[in-house]
């Protein structure tokens, strides 16, 4: 199957369900060889862009951070000539200066998870992606332009900071919350990896923004985070994020995106490619489009 007219992808988090404003929408019901996607994928367009959209945890929010399935969420976009993605993500803050509300462009990550399937390879496939630069900085560049460009009363936007990705479902206990500090985390929370890993490995450029929901527990002196308090925020700044996204998707359908991302794959590959099967060439040969 050939990949269709490139797309931008947008990964909607807890609280974006769905990408407002799209035109010519389809629903795809897909499969891979890895399962199937947490949702339906929606195509549409935006103006002249051509977009799809993913919701993480499904519509409805059906998925804890640990069932989502990241291998075949990277996948099927990737099937459907995603080769930039940005992800929406809400976090909780670890840093004074970091406030609710507030967004984030993360440029490393901390994998503190256990029970993720974390890579395309293996079963006879090796290849060793560098994960030294987890984000693609040129996109993070185009998504601070974005946030520029829509003028946001009061927000603020942070360009670089630690995401810590812990397991969930459950918080952080305070000696938890103390422990990502001391490690040098600045945000934490549950789903970007494996997913920034995988989207390597997929050749699609990456990068996450996260809306701050919380102070997380690390602070005595303030309340605990709570499910309430955070969807509560979280939902303040989903329209932001909407408006940011847009913004982007226009930008880079105007200039498309230049990203080192976009060939890591060949020279990370060890096993030759004539000594794969037929389903073995037929997957990765998608990872490499």
């Amino acid at each position: 199957m050939n990949p269709p007219s490139e797309r931008i992808g947008i990964l909607g988090g807890s609280g974006l369900y769905e990408f407002e404003g799209l035109a010519d929408v389809v629903e795809h019901a897909l499969d891979t060889p890895y399962g199937k996607p947490s949702d339906v994928i929606v195509t549409g367009r935006l103006g002249s862009a051509q977009v799809a959209f993913l919701a993480r945890h499904g519509r409805g929010h059906r998925l804890i951070p640990s069932e989502v399935p990241y291998r075949a969420n990277l996948y099927a976009l990737k099937s459907l000539g995603v080769r930039t993605l940005l992800a929406i993500s809400a976090v909780g803050s670890l840093r004074e200066p970091i406030a609710p509300l507030d967004l984030v462009l993360p440029d490393q990550f901390l994998d503190l998870t256990r029970k993720r399937e974390s890579t395309f390879f293996g079963d006879g496939v090796v290849a060793h992606v560098a994960m030294a630069e987890p984000t693609c900085a040129a996109l993070r560049q185009r998504v601070a332009q974005a946030f520029e460009s829509v003028a946001l009363p009061g927000a603020q936007l942070h360009r670089s900071a630690t995401y810590a990705c812990i397991e969930g479902p459950a918080f952080s206990t305070r000696a938890e919350s103390a422990m990502l500090r001391t490690l040098g985390a600045d945000i934490v929370g549950m789903t970007n990896m494996p997913e920034a890993r995988l989207a390597r490995e997929a050749q699609i450029a990456y990068a996450t923004l996260a809306l701050v929901t919380d102070y997380d527990c690390w602070d005595a002196a303030r309340e605990p985070v709570s499910a309430e308090l955070a969807i509560a925020n979280l939902m303040r700044n989903a329209a932001a994020a909407q408006r940011i996204a847009a913004a982007l998707i226009q930008d880079l359908h105007a200039q498309p995106l230049q990203s080192d991302a976009h060939r890591c794959l060949r020279s990370a590959l060890v096993t030759p490619l004539d000594k794969l099967s037929p389903a073995q060439r037929e997957r990765v040969d998608m990872l490499l489009r």
